[in-house]
């Protein structure tokens, strides 16, 4: 059932990268921009202008509402025109406003520059309204005093919410929470005229950090349009695990094929956009094949999974169905830890260190399940049936995940679970003695999403112990699969058959 196979990343074979067990140092440079300029979480653009949109409609419907209630309802009672006819005005100015490009976060930070051109939207929007009113002759049926009043009051509220709005944007651009962080992939004169392209957008999102390129000699300077090279494809990897990079543009030919897919092996598995410069290509393409960076057009080559409206809306389900799961499950949680304080001496609650979403180290919890004088933090050895590690308590809890339960407060505490995702594992896992990385090529493409209680793998069968390289084989292509295929009604289903997979498993001691 898992179709998607490890390595076939959309036609490009993977490349083993970035594992424990090829753990790289940062350059001196590397770390100190790491250090410095690691601004945590971003905030997508997207996300930002729907929900401008969503407040400037709630603050033109709320005024228009308001004066007629105030006003028109006070005074002749409430009419059914009126209902109809607010939507529709706010609706068409949100439309009007967006016509105008006046939702990009570039229009954000200049209120008062594009402060006429709001008011003109509305303008125009009442202005549409009082031409249909005259000529269908229902310029009787709605009060002057309250469209006046509705339109000043309108004007009022968007131009106070736009200089709201340039403060608030200004302070997270300040924090970086609204830059694209970028980095360019190849040098020399190829590099330059996209870095000088990218460099001149005006409100641009992008903060440039610099280049890697694996080449060393004259064709690949250490500078390049006054952006530094900062160290190879194997340097990008690891400095993408200490900082966040959001986007890495390829300044190659198409025709590098070979040191094109070389570089794509290695960069796949890491959870950001990497786009193709198009205008360093011979090669054209329809206008409608090109994304565009400001005005620099790209081929898109890899998306970042579960981006924008996306996260908003699995993170909601995480936390709302978490704590719900939570309140219902407690009576069950209290009764196991009663039976695993009876049942052994020690504490209730194991943490344990595994890796998580872009290859951090996340504690998670769990019910002990152990003897407290033979825990294996480390999960240095697997447990096998008739582990005489585990305690009597501990064999029922582990057969069934209910051990796993506790992890209901990282989903909804801590945040670095998700309730659907792959399944976290202990940082030196393995497999027939081998890392999980050694054993699967592409195996750290799997930490792209937040990790999660439950997974594709875990309904299909691939749960419990990995005795054998063809078990966590088959677990990373069902992890690769669900992020392929991603969608909160997946994430539903798979919260649905997790129960009775666990009735069926046979594979967990």
């Amino acid at each position: 059932m898992c179709a998607f196979a490890v390595g076939d990343m959309k036609g490009v074979p993977p490349e083993k990268n970035g594992g424990p067990s090829e753990k790289r140092k940062l350059s001196p440079l590397l770390a100190e921009i790491a250090s410095n300029s690691a601004p945590g979480k971003s905030y997508s653009p997207i996300v930002l202008a729907g929900l401008v949109r969503l407040v400037e409609l709630v603050l033109l419907l709320g005024a228009g509402v308001l004066i007629h209630e105030i006003y028109v309802a006070a005074n002749w009672g409430r009419s059914l025109d009126y209902y109809l006819v607010m939507p529709a005005m706010a609706l068409s100015a949100i439309v009007a406003i967006q016509s105008l490009g006046l939702y990009a976060t570039s229009a954000f930070r200049a209120p008062m520059r594009n402060g006429l051109k709001i008011a003109a939207a509305w303008s125009l929007v009442f202005v549409a309204a009082l031409i249909v009113l005259f000529f269908f002759k229902l310029d009787d049926s709605f009060s002057r005093v309250w469209l006046l009043g509705w339109y000043v009051s309108g004007l009022a509220l968007l131009a106070g919410e736009r200089l709201a709005l340039s403060l608030i944007v200004r302070m997270l651009t300040r924090q970086g929470k609204l830059d694209r962080r970028t980095v360019i992939v190849g040098g020399g004169e190829l590099a330059d005229p996209v870095l000088r392209d990218l460099a001149a957008q005006n409100d641009s999102d992008l903060q440039i950090l610099g280049l890697f390129d694996d080449r060393t000699d004259k064709r690949s300077p250490d500078v390049v349009a006054g952006y530094p090279k900062l160290g190879s494809i194997d340097d990008l990897v690891e400095f993408a695990r200490h900082t966040r990079i959001d986007l890495v543009i390829f300044a190659l030919p198409i025709s590098a094929e070979a040191r094109l897919l070389q570089m794509l092996r290695k960069l796949w598995i890491l959870p950001i956009d990497i786009r193709l410069a198009a205008h360093t290509n011979k090669l054209r393409f329809r206008p409608r094949s090109y994304s565009y960076i400001g005005n620099v057009p790209v081929i898109d080559v890899f998306d970042k999974p579960i981006a924008d409206w996306d996260v908003v809306v699995k993170y909601i389900f995480d936390k709302v169905v978490g704590a719900i799961c939570l309140v219902l499950l407690s009576p069950v949680m209290a009764l196991i830890a009663l039976a695993v304080k009876l049942d052994s001496p020690g504490p209730v609650l194991f943490k344990q260190v595994r890796h998580g979403f872009n290859n951090e180290n996340i504690e998670v919890y769990k019910f002990r399940s152990m003897y407290v004088e033979k825990l294996d933090y480390a999960a240095t050895k697997q447990v096998t049936r008739g582990d005489p590690r585990v305690t009597r308590v501990g064999r029922f809890i582990r057969k069934t995940s209910l051990d796993e339960l506790p992890q209901l407060f990282n989903v909804v505490f801590k945040g670095n679970l998700s309730l659907v995702g792959p399944r976290p594992h202990a940082v030196i896992s393995r497999a027939a003695d081998h890392l999980y990385d050694e054993v699967v090529d592409g195996y750290f493409a799997r930490h792209r999403v937040k990790p999660g209680l439950t997974g594709w793998a875990q309904i299909n069968g691939w749960r419990g112990e990995t005795d054998t390289p063809e078990k966590i084989q088959k677990r990373v292509e069902c992890d690769l699969y669900y992020i392929e295929n991603w969608s909160i009604f997946l994430d539903v289903y798979i919260l649905a058959l997790t129960p009775f997979a666990l009735i069926k498993a046979e594979n967990a001691y």
